[in-house]
């Protein structure tokens, strides 16, 4: 059988379907206009108590009267027609027409799409996943260069963490909140992942835009979430970059940004005051300025340790030259020693660009390795 003719086979089998719906319509209409009598005579077998149940069907009345003869009459769609009907002992029925029943499923396709895209947007915006837990982050203080005093601080934190009831006994406490301050590029978020990783706990990462949200009072609710979780996988080490994005000082002049700004701080306040002792949640977070934070946070008690994150030092600089020429192939100008006091006064980022920058500038020029030149033109050029 061709293609062509299967085709034909198909519109022959609508056109009949058609044809046999028609014809039957045609056939039940014709017979329910038969059966039509009019409205007066309905209303007076009503009262001598001689109909039996009455089908309301839209504008159509389907009667059955007391002796078992059936008709049809017109629907006036009067308010007291069920009472009248009822206090004459016929049994009354009503049927959905077409239109309501079609104005039903455009209703609950609305509620269905409405309800749909709200639930959408809250599991977008509200989701178990938007805090994801780090079981092992991979880093070490190690893998950290410079840092030597923060390092040393951090020892006894970590002690503290791992055996926090012992130190309870003692009247001792880990600090319920650290707060990073320093440059941007200067290797916050790495030391963060570092020291969890030297704890060998649980890491949440989280940032000041994972809390912002074009709906009012999501950012506190995400505030819980991420702190609910962190209870639940302690001892956890929360780390919140860009710390100054949501914890600035409360303003209250009423407009939509500051009123939710105020909300998400107050969140924070209330989560850091619901901290154990032994919780062993330890909240760490990175700040380029500790000054624009909210007073409220920063007092004892809650983010009551406070470290500077410095720029990288000599010592540090020439570290990090050694770490960054990895599979880079540098002249036998450009030592170590001598970038680091080119590099006096650079963040750890770049330090890092700036080397990246002068190894494209050699690719370009065909050749294998940078100068002491590409070094300096990288340097003007970022």
């Amino acid at each position: 059988m061709t293609q062509k003719t299967k085709k034909i086979i198909f519109l022959l089998i609508i056109a009949a379907a058609l044809g046999a719906w028609l014809s039957y319509d045609t056939f039940f209409a014709d017979k329910k206009a038969s059966n039509n009598k009019p409205y007066s005579e309905f209303y007076s077998l009503v009262e001598q108590d001689k109909i039996a149940s009455v089908e309301v069907c839209g504008d159509t009345l389907n009667v059955k009267t007391t002796d078992g003869a059936e008709f049809h009459t017109k629907n006036p769609h009067s308010p007291f027609l069920e009472e009248f009907l009822l206090r004459h002992n016929a049994e009354v029925k009503v049927e959905k027409d077409i239109d309501e029943i079609i104005s039903i499923a455009f209703d609950v396709l609305f509620y269905a799409i409405f309800f749909g895209i709200f639930i959408f947007a809250f599991r977008k915006f509200i989701s178990p996943n938007t805090f994801k837990v780090q079981h092992k982050t991979g880093i070490k203080f190690s893998d950290v260069v410079g840092m030597t005093e923060l390092k040393k601080d951090m020892t006894q934190v970590i002690d503290i963490m791992q055996h926090p009831r012992e130190y309870a006994a003692r009247g001792i406490r880990m600090p319920k909140g650290i707060l990073l301050e320093g440059a941007p590029g200067n290797g916050k978020t790495l030391f963060a992942k570092a020291l969890a990783g030297e704890a060998k706990v649980n890491f949440i990462p989280a940032k000041a835009t994972d809390f912002e949200s074009m709906f009012m009072a999501i950012g506190p609710m995400k505030v819980k979430l991420l702190f609910r979780k962190a209870r639940r996988r302690a001892p956890c080490i929360v780390f919140i970059d860009e710390f100054d994005g949501i914890g600035t000082r409360r303003n209250y002049s009423g407009s939509a940004i500051e009123t939710e700004n105020t909300r998400i701080v107050t969140a924070l306040l209330n989560e850091l005051d619901g901290f154990e002792p032994t919780s062993g949640v330890l909240v760490l977070a990175a700040t380029n300025s500790i000054q624009a934070l909210d007073e409220a946070l920063v007092r004892p008690g809650r983010f009551d340790a406070k470290f500077s994150v410095p720029y990288p030092d000599k010592n540090a600089r020439i570290e990090l030259c050694k770490m960054y020429f990895n599979k880079k192939t540098p002249s036998q100008e450009c030592v170590p020693e001598i970038l680091a006091d080119l590099f006096n006064g650079f963040s750890c980022a770049k330090i890092e660009s700036v080397i990246n920058k002068a190894a494209l500038i050699a690719s370009q020029n065909a050749r294998e390795g940078f100068t002491l030149d590409d070094i300096k033109a990288a340097i003007k050029n970022i």
